[in-house]
């Protein structure tokens, strides 16, 4: 193996917008950006895997369990309700048109919809959809003894490195999984798991860490961003039921900073 620093400075995410229609796989940076977060996250036990069904997430979450070293033989499920949103006619074309476009429409770049494209509640029903899946699963997979909890980590990858938040909390991989039975690695993209994080705060009406405002919790999730999520399910009548969800921390980034030396084979 040779061992390489991780690039400090901000890399371009490249010219084109993937989206859905754009089925690209990983850039060199975002390999290495992969390959951090295996490492960040490979003393953790996961219980499932779900993982986008898109060439980029899909290499993501198999480097990540390439470096687990509890969860080899975990089966990770490839699940189009995790692909990123769709944006229409401006896939394939530089992102600064997709700006252009929301700016001509008097809306925000992140609210605004190109023909063709999918909505942020279609996106939104997508991630509802998603949630009920998993609960089923992993109950199929591991029983439902009463109430149980599962702690959710969404971790997003589109190209290279952008902007982003940490939570308050230390940056420990292991942070909020005490008494936590079940935890599932959720492989997604930047724009779906903006989408998905504001749905758990604003209509399950998630519990937050102290001191974290609402900016970061809603902010623009960083390439191979972590963020986690404790859920706990209920049985019904009806069937499943969430009775609680609490945010752990979002967004975090804290193995791409050049403290972190990250391991790749060739």
């Amino acid at each position: 193996p040779r061992v390489c620093k991780l690039p400090t400075s901000t890399v371009p995410v490249g010219l084109v917008l993937s989206g859905q229609g754009v089925d690209t796989s990983l850039s060199e940076p975002g390999l290495q950006q992969a390959e951090a977060a295996g490492m960040y996250l490979r003393e953790l036990r996961f219980s499932n895997v779900f993982v986008s069904n898109l060439l980029r997430a899909r290499q993501t979450a198999e480097i990540i369990m390439r470096n687990n070293v509890h969860s080899s033989g975990v089966e990770m499920v490839f699940d189009p309700l995790l692909r990123e949103r769709g944006f229409g006619i401006a896939e394939g074309r530089p992102k600064e048109d997709l700006k252009n476009m929301a700016n001509r429409a008097g809306q925000s770049c992140r609210d605004y919809t190109p023909p063709g494209g999918e909505t942020l509640e279609q996106v939104r029903l997508r991630c509802k959809k998603f949630l009920k899946s998993l609960y089923q699963r992993m109950v199929d997979d591991h029983g439902c003894p009463g109430q149980s909890s599962a702690a959710v980590g969404r971790e997003a990858r589109t190209g290279a490195a952008e902007s982003g938040t940490d939570g308050p909390l230390p940056g420990l991989p292991g942070d909020g999984m005490e008494g936590v039975p079940l935890h599932a690695l959720v492989v997604s993209h930047g724009a779906y798991i903006r989408v998905a994080v504001r749905h758990f705060v604003e209509d399950l009406q998630c519990s937050l860490p102290q001191g974290l405002k609402m900016s970061k919790v809603l902010s623009a999730c960083p390439n191979t961003g972590i963020s986690r999520f404790v859920l706990t399910v209920s049985p019904t009548e009806s069937g499943l039921a969430l009775s609680a969800v609490r945010c752990v921390f979002t967004n975090r980034k804290d193995h791409l900073t050049s403290r972190n030396i990250c391991y790749i084979t060739h």
